[in-house]
């Protein structure tokens, strides 16, 4: 270890500090530095049995120990690749703060996931959820604006919840999305979703969405308080529940990318859309657009239908 200024440090106050550090200086939203508190608190939880709090005190056998750990309650292989991540990230972040002379997680090894294909929701099912809410109720007319968004630009649970009333432009039909990483971009968002926006916005005006630090939230509770990722979690829960579903709102955003690329959508658009950085990224995408995209191909390209020359 090194003799830095944070050197005998309890390792709840660095968590601390390093919560603050993703906010501030990387800019990750509330959503992910909660993710990232609740994995690394669990974490600290387990070394306070084995009398370890100071960061003096932390050694790679206790992160070894920690993932046998939960390999032995019976953790998924997602839960624990998603902390070792997070052990990962804050670790890098002692060593940026010389609190430690090496990575400590090295030689950590996650579990291997067993990538599976994303399976879109079917145009038909996704008009049975979206029609769900009662929109007699303001509720249900928020959370018809809601779902309608989801689907219609295919943003990031985190993404939805951090978006602010003047960020969408239902006049325009497009919303100006600020990701975990800063960057901006426009996104359409259909005449469904423009509807349902303008009504929303329209008939809330009993409930006075209450400003944050961010602004004015779009999507509040009853109290004006902005929806939190679980709260939305929780919504779209009881909607797909009422139809035997499995839907969540990856499962709403793989939807939008699949269904866009089946019906012609080029690559380069969809990436834009969904604020990935790279196009490799919508490779899993592609399984269910296939049938689509031959058609497409076969019906417009000038030579689709050419035999080859004997």
């Amino acid at each position: 270890m090194k003799q830095g200024k944070e050197t005998g440090m309890e390792l709840r106050n660095l968590l601390s500090a390093y919560l603050l550090y993703l906010r501030e200086d990387r800019g990750v939203s509330d959503g992910t530095a909660q993710s990232y508190s609740s994995d690394l608190s669990d974490f600290l939880d387990s070394l306070d049995k084995r009398g370890v709090n100071h960061a003096t005190q932390l050694r790679p056998l206790h992160l070894t120990a920690y993932t046998n750990e939960m390999r032995a309650q019976g953790k998924s292989a997602a839960t624990i690749a998603r902390r070792i991540s997070a052990l990962r990230s804050f670790c890098k972040y002692l060593v940026l703060r010389r609190v430690v002379d090496v990575d400590l997680t090295i030689q950590l090894e996650a579990p291997r996931m067993n990538k599976k294909a994303p399976k879109p929701i079917r145009s038909e099912e996704l008009d049975k959820l979206l029609s769900l809410p009662d929109t007699e109720q303001p509720t249900g007319i928020r959370d018809r604006a809601m779902l309608e968004l989801m689907y219609a630009t295919g943003l990031r649970v985190s993404e939805l919840a951090s978006l602010n009333a003047d960020q969408v432009n239902p006049e325009m039909g497009f919303l100006l999305c600020i990701g975990a990483d800063g960057r901006e971009r426009m996104v359409p968002i259909g005449a469904g979703g423009s509807y349902w926006v303008s009504r929303y916005v329209q008939e809330m005006s009993p409930v006075a969405p209450q400003e944050d630090k961010s602004g004015a939230a779009l999507f509040v509770n009853r109290q004006g308080q902005r929806l939190t990722r679980q709260g939305i979690w929780k919504i779209l829960k009881k909607y797909a529940g009422q139809l035997g579903m499995d839907a969540t709102p990856q499962a709403l955003r793989r939807s939008f990318a699949s269904h866009l690329l089946a019906n012609g959508a080029d690559l380069r658009s969809v990436q834009e859309m969904l604020g990935v950085s790279s196009a490799a990224s919508l490779q899993a995408y592609l399984p269910a657009a296939k049938p689509r995209l031959t058609e497409v191909y076969e019906r417009n390209h000038p030579r689709a239908g050419m035999k080859p020359e004997t």
